[in-house]
């Protein structure tokens, strides 16, 4: 094998290795007791899977193994860096962060969801985050208050 032929395939290797950095939100990093808990396991799993793939004794499957978590742990190391947790809300009167907020839809739809943080939010589990359009239109309204969301008007019916 010549060396050229080893300098192409090293240089293969490890621009399959480097991945491009996990995007992250320009928003202020509000989170949840429970969110930043989140933010702190995926951090120490990445680490762990990391430390995982450094174990491995082929130096191209390391790379190709440590891919992943070497982004992740930058990704979450900085997410939990910049977190700002949240208190739960004292009172129901108006809308906020970690409030659970049921809408009536102007369809007749009826739709509750928690809002939380960016990266705790998952619609499927009733979690919308703080930046979502949905969540920026309802924070400060009242029970009663109708708001406008696009073409769409949403009534809210409960907070807690």
């Amino acid at each position: 094998m010549s060396v050229a032929f080893a300098k192409e395939e090293s240089a293969e290797a490890a621009s399959e290795t480097i991945l491009p950095a996990r995007p992250i939100s320009e928003r202020i990093n509000l989170v949840t007791e429970a969110g930043l808990k989140m933010l702190q396991e995926e951090l120490a799993r990445a680490q762990q899977a990391f430390a995982a793939a450094n174990a491995l004794e082929d130096v191209n499957e390391r790379r190709r193994q440590s891919a992943v978590p070497v982004r992740d742990m930058r990704y979450y190391a900085e997410r939990v860096r910049t977190a700002q947790p949240m208190p739960a809300p004292t009172s129901n009167e108006a809308v906020a962060f970690g409030h659970t907020v049921s809408f009536e839809r102007d369809d007749g739809r009826t739709q509750t969801f928690r809002i939380v943080g960016e990266d705790e939010a998952d619609p499927s589990q009733a979690s919308i985050s703080h930046g979502s359009p949905v969540a920026i239109a309802l924070i400060g309204k009242s029970v009663g208050d109708v708001v406008q969301l696009g073409q769409r008007e949403l009534e809210i019916v409960s907070i807690s």
